[in-house]
């Protein structure tokens, strides 16, 4: 592809997967779009989905995709997208973000592989107080 085509290389933007105590020794996992840039981000649409193999009966799976949109963000901001369930974790998620920044227009694919999300590797995520994945 010609690098022209490419776009412009998305850099200090994130998405994080946290985990979130509940009660009864529960957990809710959550993802998140993380701004850690120095400006403000607008016109963001992140689009969601999972796809992948039935680890019991090798059937081809693949969910509905989501479409989430947020005006703005500030520097250093984190927005909600979605909750994931675990019974997911061993599909590839997919999260697919675009914005603009100064009427350029940028994207970039996220993505979890299947079972790259495991507790051993949650690390503290600052911004969020709370520990997951971040992809950056």
């Amino acid at each position: 592809m010609r690098e022209e085509l490419k776009g412009p290389k998305v850099e200090n933007v994130s998405i994080a997967l946290v985990e979130i105590p509940l009660e009864n020794n529960e957990k809710e996992y959550i993802v998140y779009l993380l701004n850690l840039r120095e400006d403000i981000i607008e016109g963001i649409i992140v689009a969601s989905t999972g796809y992948g193999e039935n680890p019991n009966t090798g059937e081809q799976v693949k969910t509905s995709t989501l479409r989430r949109g947020i005006e703005l963000m500030l520097p250093n901001e984190a927005a909600r997208i979605e909750p994931i369930m675990p019974e997911l974790f061993h599909l590839t998620n997919e999260f697919w973000v675009s914005f603009w920044i100064d009427d350029v227009m940028y994207d970039k694919r996220f993505l979890f592989l299947p079972g790259s999300i495991k507790q051993e590797d949650f690390k503290m995520i600052e911004l969020l107080g709370q520990k997951g994945i971040m992809l950056s």
